[in-house]
């Protein structure tokens, strides 16, 4: 009987400890879930695929109001109807969304005027899709200056905030606009045309290069053509000045020397940009936005290079891509070279793919150093590269002039190409360095 009181005894004792154990070991996990009193609490959780609309008020400004239309895209409806710049708008929007404050100051505030907020700096309402409102009130700065004090309407406590997110929250109208002056995409547009006083040009692209189609077609350097391209669509009004410098900017452009007219066209439209040079400002005037625009001066020079510099200088057109064939004439000397997957063979024989490479990368670099007017006669080097899977075939024939070379395409005999004697003599040197392989065949 006593050893069964002591058995009972005993479990009624491991039930304990392990209960105090759990206990203990139980309650700090349970307190971990709990925010830290130093955690500085949140002044606005929002979902910010949620808001809709947000009213932006300052002292001695008029209100800026951004509304979310049907499609999602974000557009300034006051003080005035404009486009708004997506990102800007976005940044500012996602800084709202999650705004942390440093701590609080005041649990219950009974007079906002120490913190300037019986009339705030500033005052942004925030309105949600399900219609649910919240309005955010920025007052003076803290005494060491670093941070403003903040609170919500409805919410007694005075909060401080840092002041970067005011700096952030404070923006303009010129700010949150779209500044774009063509709103075209640089990879739609198919079609650019360049008035200028001396000489209308005219590009044309064909899937992803681009071809000079006036004042008479040319093979275009399609890099050349996409750098221009990309800098019209890109090119942005310059609003670092006060709102009246927009009259002066217009009083600029009408007294300017003409530079260009840009006409960028793809499948919705076309879409023009005039740019004009007064000292060294360039101003510009689109059809898509209205008023006269300083710009940056980079886009001036970009539209004044000559035909030439937008002109392909380089005899072959097979790119990165890997020929299928070559064959190569050279006085008494011929090269024909075929490949099959990564091999190389002539004439039956299974050559070195390195040497072959070589020859490659040197018909790949042939090009230019400008555009002849005259001097070719009878070609000492006939040159074929097959490539595209045999849809592309060039020809290209290299005549020798004085100490230097000039080049034709077959089918370009109005285009003569000048070759300096360092690009030609290289590619005859690394044709006679083409040799069989060395490796055993498998």
């Amino acid at each position: 009987m006593k050893i069964r009181s002591l058995i009972l005894a005993a479990f009624a004792l491991l039930l304990l400890l392990g209960t105090l154990y759990w206990s203990e070991h139980r309650k700090p996990a349970e307190e971990n879930t709990k925010a830290s009193p130093d955690t500085p609490p949140a002044i606005l959780k929002l979902d910010q695929a949620g808001i809709t609309k947000v009213e932006f008020r300052g002292k001695n400004a008029p209100p800026i109001v951004l509304t979310k239309n049907s499609s999602g895209a974000w557009q300034i409806t006051e003080p005035k109807q404009l486009k708004a710049d997506q990102g800007t708008v976005a940044n500012t929007l996602s800084t709202l969304s999650s705004l942390s404050s440093e701590r609080v100051v005041d649990d219950k505030a009974s007079d906002l005027r120490q913190y300037g907020l019986d009339q705030p700096a500033l005052e942004v309402d925030i309105t949600e899709k399900d219609n649910k409102s919240q309005r955010l009130m920025v007052g003076d700065d803290t005494p060491a200056g670093s941070a403003v004090y903040a609170m919500l309407a409805g919410d007694p406590r005075v909060f401080t905030l840092a002041s970067y997110h005011k700096t952030s929250l404070e923006k303009g109208v010129n700010d949150l606009r779209d500044k774009r002056l063509l709103t075209i995409s640089a990879d739609k547009v198919t079609r650019l045309e360049l008035i200028r006083t001396h000489q209308t040009l005219e590009f044309r692209r064909n899937q992803d290069e681009w071809e000079i189609f006036k004042p008479r077609p040319l093979r275009a350097d399609s890099g050349e053509v996409r750098e221009l391209v990309g800098k019209l669509s890109d090119a942005r009004m310059d609003l670092t000045g006060l709102e009246k410098d927009l009259q002066k900017a217009e009083a600029a452009f009408l007294r300017a020397t003409p530079v260009a007219i840009a006409k960028l066209t793809d499948l919705s439209g076309t879409q023009e940009l005039q740019i004009r040079k007064s000292n060294d400002a360039y101003y510009a005037r689109s059809n898509v936005v209205d008023g006269t625009y300083k710009i940056e001066p980079s886009l001036g020079p970009a539209l004044g290079k000559a035909q030439d510099e937008f002109r392909n200088k380089r005899l072959f057109d097979f790119g990165f891509e890997d020929p299928t064939k070559i064959e190569m004439h050279n006085g008494a000397k011929s090269y024909f070279l075929s490949r099959s997957g990564t091999d190389w063979w002539s004439n039956g024989k299974k050559m070195d793919p390195e040497s072959v490479q070589g020859l490659v990368a040197k018909l790949r670099e042939l090009a230019a150093s400008k555009f002849a007017e005259s001097g070719f006669s009878n070609p000492s080097i006939e040159l074929t590269v097959t490539s595209d899977d045999g849809k592309r075939i060039e020809r290209v024939f290299i005549a020798k002039s004085g100490d230097s070379y000039v080049a034709k395409r077959e089918n370009e005999a109005a285009t003569l190409y000048q070759l300096e004697a360092n690009s030609v003599e290289p590619l005859e040197q690394a044709a006679e360095q083409i040799q069989p392989s060395t490796a055993p065949s498998k």
